[in-house]
This record gives C-alpha cells, sequence and structure tokens, in this order.
C-alpha cells in the first residue's frame, strides 16, 4: 500500500492534489488532469446546493459521478479510466481515506482496436508535404518509433552520432532505452543543432534561465540546465514561464505544433486514412515487422514493457497481407 503524504490542513483541496502528485514525481499532464477531475468532482457535487468535501462523500457519490460521465457526458473509455483513476489519488494517497468498495468499482473495457498504419508510399507522402523543423521531427518519431513527447524533449547529450543511437530518457512508465539513430537523418539533424546551439548561446548571453532538469538535480547541481548538453535539440522560439516553478526559461517545442503538421500534410498528400502524429509510430512498428525484425526487437525499441501490446500489430499484418482468399473471388472463376 502506498504511503499517505499528510499535509497542513489548512491548505486547500487542490493544492494538497498539486503537491502530492509532485511529491510523487507525476507528470505536469498527469498533475493537470487530476486537479480538474478532483474540481469537477467537488462541484458536481454542489450541484444542488452547497458544495461538499469529497471527506464528506462515498460510494453513493462517486458512483453517480462516474454514472453521470458515462452516460450523460458520455465520455470515451480512456477518459472514464482517467476520471477514476483520479478519484483513487485523491481518496487514497491525498486524504488518507481507504475505501474498499473503490477498488471494486468495475473499469470500463477499452475495445482492442486495430491502429491507423500508413503504407511506406503514404509515409513518403505525408513527409514531403512537410518542411523545415516539422519535416525533421516527422521523420525522426518515425525512423525511431518515438512517441510526440520522447521526441520533444530530445536532449543534445543524448544524440549519439558515433554509435548511431539516441537515448529516450524517462519515457512512458519513467525508463529509458535506447533506439536506433537513421543515417539519412545526420546531416540535417546536425543541421538543428547548430540552430539550437545558436538558440542556446543567445540565452546564455543574456543570462536567461537553464532549461528544466528531472527531479532535483537543479538543486544539486544548479548550473546543470545552463549546460550545452542538457539542452532541448528542439527548442522553442521564445521562452515561457514554467508552469511548476513560476520561472521563465526556454522549453522545447510546443506538441501541437507537430499535430497541426501532420494534419496539414495528410490533406495535402490526400490521405483518407486517419492519420495523426501516432499513426507514424505505428507505421514504424508495422513496416519492421513486414521486414522480418523480430517482435521482441520491436517490443524493446517501442518501450512496450509487454509483448502482448507489440502484437497488435502482428494482426495489422494479417489483414495488409491479404493471404486468404475471398469464397467470392473462387466462385467467380468456376
Amino acid at each position: 500500500m502506498n504511503p499517505v503524504i499528510y499535509l497542513p490542513q489548512s491548505k486547500r483541496l487542490l493544492e494538497q492534489v498539486s503537491e502530492v502528485l509532485r511529491y510523487k514525481h507525476y507528470s505536469l499532464k498527469t498533475e493537470q488532469a487530476y486537479v480538474y477531475w478532483v474540481r469537477f468532482f467537488v462541484r458536481w457535487s454542489g450541484h444542488g446546493g452547497q458544495l461538499r468535501h469529497p471527506r464528506d462523500m462515498g460510494a453513493a457519490e462517486v458512483t453517480q459521478f462516474l454514472t453521470m460521465l458515462a452516460n450523460e457526458r458520455r465520455v470515451s473509455v480512456s477518459t472514464h479510466n482517467q476520471a477514476l483513476s483520479a478519484l483513487l489519488f485523491l481518496y487514497r494517497d491525498v486524504l488518507g481515506i481507504d475505501l474498499p468498495w473503490l477498488s471494486e468499482v468495475q473499469r470500463p473495457s477499452r475495445p482492442r482496436r486495430i491502429p491507423s498504419v500508413l503504407t511506406q508510399a503514404e509515409v513518403a507522402a505525408l513527409l514531403g508535404a512537410m518542411d523545415g523543423e516539422m519535416a525533421l521531427l516527422g521523420s525522426l518519431l518515425y525512423g525511431t518509433g518515438m512517441r510526440l513527447m520522447e521526441g520533444l524533449r530530445l536532449r543534445v547529450k543524448d544524440v549519439d552520432f558515433d554509435r548511431q543511437v539516441l537515448v529516450v530518457r524517462q519515457a512512458k512508465g519513467g525508463k529509458d532505452r535506447v533506439v536506433m539513430l537513421p543515417r539519412t537523418l545526420h546531416d540535417a539533424l546536425k543541421a538543428q543543432m547548430a540552430r539550437a546551439r545558436a538558440v542556446w548561446t543567445r540565452d546564455r548571453d543574456v543570462g536567461a534561465a537553464g532549461v528544466e532538469v528531472p527531479d532535483a538535480l537543479s538543486v544539486k547541481y544548479p548550473s546543470l540546465g545552463c549546460r550545452w548538453g542538457w539542452f532541448w535539440v528542439f527548442p522553442a522560439p521564445r521562452p515561457s514561464v514554467d508552469p511548476r516553478s513560476q520561472i521563465e526559461r526556454r522549453h522545447h517545442l510546443y506538441e501541437e505544433r507537430l499535430q497541426r503538421a501532420i494534419k496539414l500534410a495528410s490533406a495535402a498528400a490526400q490521405i483518407v486514412k486517419p492519420v495523426s502524429v501516432h499513426t507514424l509510430r505505428h507505421s514504424f512498428a508495422t513496416h519492421l515487422l513486414q521486414t522480418g525484425t523480430d517482435i521482441r526487437t520491436v517490443q524493446e525499441l517501442l518501450g512496450h514493457s509487454d509483448v502482448s501490446t507489440t502484437m497488435i500489430y502482428t494482426h495489422v499484418l494479417k489483414v495488409a497481407a491479404g493471404g486468404t482468399a475471398s469464397p467470392l473471388d473462387r466462385l467467380l472463376r468456376v
């Protein structure tokens, strides 16, 4: 059982939620999502009058709230599970209330869907419709199988041209892994790093705060975020305020830039399949398996903890192969 972090009761509930999340090293996106659901739950509890503290509510209110999300809001399975996880965290880790029934609340099962995968010709058309940093970033994600945020958070020190690998730090589940560095991207990536170096130099000349570094490294090594090796390969064009520390510093590129570029490129390339940034990762895995790469190797490259997650791409191959003839085709040949 996870230990409860006891905070002063004078703190507001949402502040307590944020502090415990940060103590446990949850990501900023998870913090924002959990705070949103706790606020929503409290506000929903007061729809008939006065707001109620979660400590004064129980199984009936939580069940009604989750039922409302499913029946009235018609939220997706993943959103429903996220709301449930937020309430579990609130009661167990923040309030220190053990509610056995909460563990028994049935999570809606997520249907197993075949991912959208592009052919190699479609990938070429998609990347060909992009330019500049977005084309390089899109090519890097397809060529390595990295997730969007893994590519955006890539630091200079984790690019190894000699060994032709990239080190993906603190990926999903807090794990590190190593992926290949495509030879065809060497020159473009070196040019990108030269542009990033110019940005880093300007920041150092004006005495800007260093980039964000993980955990407490900035306390142990105060100048670490100012070192070139820790700088972003894809830095943002201008500084922004860190939502946690409130320090103005250089962040990496904003994720919506590539998401928008992918949508525009998909339309320009006249691809009718649903295409997102994650489609590049799906296509990477499928194309590797098509060329005979061992599924365990693909699992390691993708960072999947269980090979069963990687197995979904074998189903894509079965569909794409078209090896089984339709009985209609045989009928028409008679």
